[in-house]
Order: C-alpha cells, then sequence, then structure tokens
C-alpha cells in the first residue's frame, strides 16, 4: 500500500478565502488518505464534520506579564515544531507569508532540515504588507526560504515578483470548489422569504473591508432597482458594514436590502440569487465569483487583479473598470432582462466552474507539488488517477 502523507496546515482560520481554500484543501487530501493536521488559534470555521485523517491542535497564546503582546508568532512556531515533531510531519503548508511563513520557517529550525516549508501565497500578504517596508524584507525571506511557494493566480505571482524583486519558482494554483458542495440548487421556496416573484437578487459577499468597494455595490443596486423590481442581499461582516447600513438608508433603500451576516451554508445563500457583485479594488482571485459561477449564478465585477483570470468577459459574466459603477450595473440589467443571453452566461459558469477550477484536479497538483518538495515519487495509483471533474 503506498505511504500516504502527514501535513500539517496553518491558515487563518475565520472568514476569508484563504481560510476557506486551506480548509477545504485538507479535507480534500483526508479523503485521499493522507493524514492532516491543522494547526490554528482556532478550529477552522468550514471544518465541518468528524474525519479520522483530520486533527486539530490548538495554538494557546502565553500570557506572561513580561509580554506587551501576546507573542502569537512564537506560540505558533513553538506549536508547529512540537506538531511535526510529536506526529512525525512531512510537510507544513502554511497559508499567508507573514506570519504563518516565518512561523513554519522557525519551527523547520527546531525541528531539522526533513521537514519541508509550502508556503501558498494569497493576496493581501503581498498586495497590502508586501508594500510596507516596515516588513517587506521579512515577507522576502519567508518566499525565498520556503522549500515550495504557490499563488492563486497569475497576476498575484507577477506582483510578487515586482514589489519583493522575487525571482524563485512559484507555483500557479487556483482557488478551486467543491462540486458536491456548489451546484445548482432548487431553493423556489426558499427564495419565496426573500423576494417576490418579480423580482430579481442580487447578493454580494464579503469581510467589509475597504478593499471590497461595497459601496459601489450599493450604487450599483440604486441603479438596478429604479430600472426593475430587485432586492440586495448582503452576506458577511466587517469594519465597513455600519457605513453600508446607514448609506442603505441615507438612499432610501432599506426596504429592498437585508443584511444577512455571516452565513456557514454559502452555496444554498448564493443559490437564491440571480447576480453576484464584486466591484473589489484588488482580488487576488475572487473565490465568492467562483462559488457563484458553480452554483450557475453570473458575476458583474471589476477588471482587477486575479478576477479576470476567474471570469471571462462576456462569456461567464461581465467586468468593467474599477468604480464604473455605471457600467456595472448596466451589464447587469442586461442580465436580467435578458434570459437568452442569462442562460447563456450562466451556462458558461457551470462549465468553466466544474472543468477548470475542478477541486479534484486543483488537489491533485497540490498532491504533485508536494512530493516534488520532498523530493520523493509520486505513487503511480496517483499519478494515473484522473481528475475526476
Amino acid at each position: 500500500m503506498d505511504k500516504k502523507l502527514k501535513i500539517g496546515i496553518t491558515c487563518y482560520p475565520t472568514l476569508g478565502g484563504s481560510g476557506v481554500v486551506a480548509t477545504e484543501l485538507g479535507k480534500l487530501l483526508a479523503e485521499k488518505g493522507h493524514e492532516i493536521h491543522f494547526i490554528t488559534h482556532s478550529m477552522p470555521f468550514r471544518l465541518g464534520k468528524f474525519d479520522k485523517n483530520i486533527y486539530y491542535h490548538e495554538v494557546e497564546v502565553s500570557e506572561y506579564y513580561v509580554f506587551r503582546y501576546p507573542p502569537y508568532d512564537l506560540s505558533l512556531a513553538s506549536k508547529l515544531a512540537q506538531v511535526a515533531q510529536m506526529k512525525e510531519l512531512d510537510l507544513l503548508h502554511v497559508h499567508y507569508a507573514i506570519p504563518h511563513a516565518v512561523c513554519a520557517l522557525l519551527a523547520k529550525q527546531m525541528v531539522g532540515s526533513h521537514l519541508k516549508v509550502l508556503t501558498t501565497l494569497h493576496g493581501t500578504d503581498i498586495t497590502v504588507l508586501g508594500q510596507d517596508q516596515s516588513i517587506s524584507d521579512l515577507i522576502r525571506y519567508a518566499i525565498n526560504e520556503s522549500d515550495g511557494v504557490t499563488a492563486v493566480s497569475d497576476d498575484l505571482i507577477q506582483e510578487t515578483r515586482s514589489l519583493l524583486d522575487i525571482s524563485r519558482p512559484i507555483d500557479l494554483t487556483y482557488n478551486f470548489v467543491d462540486k458536491r458542495v456548489y451546484y445548482p440548487r432548487d431553493i423556489c421556496k426558499l427564495r419565496q422569504q426573500f423576494a417576490r416573484p418579480d423580482e430579481k437578487i442580487l447578493i454580494h459577499i464579503s469581510n467589509f473591508r475597504p478593499v471590497k468597494r461595497v459601496s459601489d455595490v450599493v450604487d450599483i443596486f440604486a441603479k438596478v432597482s429604479k430600472k426593475i423590481p430587485a432586492r440586495l442581499l448582503f452576506v458577511g461582516e466587517g469594519p465597513e458594514l455600519s457605513k453600508i447600513i446607514s448609506k442603505v438608508k441615507e438612499l432610501g433603500l432599506a426596504d429592498k436590502v437585508t443584511f444577512c451576516g455571516r452565513q456557514d451554508d454559502v452555496a444554498q445563500v448564493i443559490s437564491l440569487a440571480d447576480v453576484m457583485l464584486l466591484p473589489s479594488e484588488k482580488e487576488s482571485f475572487g473565490l465568492v465569483a467562483l462559488e457563484a459561477m458553480a452554483c450557475g449564478v453570473p458575476t458583474v465585477g471589476s477588471n482587477a487583479g486575479g478576477i479576470p483570470e476567474l471570469i471571462t468577459h462576456n462569456e461567464s459574466g461581465f467586468l468593467a473598470d474599477i468604480g464604473d459603477t455605471d457600467l456595472m450595473a448596466e451589464y447587469v440589467l442586461r442580465l436580467l432582462t435578458d434570459e437568452e443571453l442569462y442562460q447563456r452566461i450562466a451556462e458558461a459558469c457551470l462549465y468553466r466552474a466544474r472543468f477548470t477550477f475542478c477541486n479534484d484536479l486543483i488537489c491533485k497538483q497540490y498532491e504533485e507539488i508536494y512530493y516534488r518538495v520532498l523530493g520523493r515519487e509520486m505513487p503511480e495509483a496517483q499519478r494515473l488517477q484522473e481528475p475526476n471533474c
């Protein structure tokens, strides 16, 4: 029997695309028989049901009175080393260069060079922190010293090279969705609780940070709702939420907008909608757009970052320049008033999500990278297995 890998995974376990992808990847790897150890400060919110191949190790931060700030980074590095030794891990797969890759490299120094570190870049560790000169050298060190590095879009790879003068190889591994979870659903009865039969539903899901330009979502909806009966669903929480609630009230849209808060069953919520809005200033990939795509819901968004690698304009969605809410609203109206166009775009969404961003395909790519980083041959049975897309 082929020996499976023992992999430690560290990510931000709360709401956010990187944590979702890291958790879902761990679950897929566990299904394939690999032993997966999540090492985080709290239980990843998408971890879900029990699996005999999945283990969780909580990082507890020391509150020693000498420390002005709790030293989470040191506690994480210590825990990574402890679990790696105790469970004889082959590899640490960390999501985000700061602080996770730095902590993993420190753990490797404690455990030994046989422990390998794979770092996945998701976006803000480069696009925001990478521009901060006080820590850019640390990020560069984390990337260059990792045994392997992946990024979720080609745009992110190019930005990493440009901002940090990185020349080492970086593997492109797109985000993915599990086709068993994200698919078109019949939610007619549930939809009746949110909208009348003649109303269209627009949706936005995010962490409500300024980079998401959630105010643009309100502007787009205001323009659309003047032309056709429509409702808007907001899903998520974050720093801009109170400002958005105020803007909705000021524009007299409160009776047409529902704030759903954080939701665990994202596939069910997305299936309520006719269009996803993603007008972000920067997206390294845009996972919510892929989740919508897999449910047959087209996205209208900004031509920013990695979004064009996910959405082909006028084929599997529509893209406009950042801040061009007039054009985005026009695209939404075009979709919602032309049934033939809508069906063509929706079918293209389903095809692209299933065959380009297939969970089995991306999982196998990661497995191939793991074995390469470890300097081992991938077992023939795994190498020859065709992805079930």
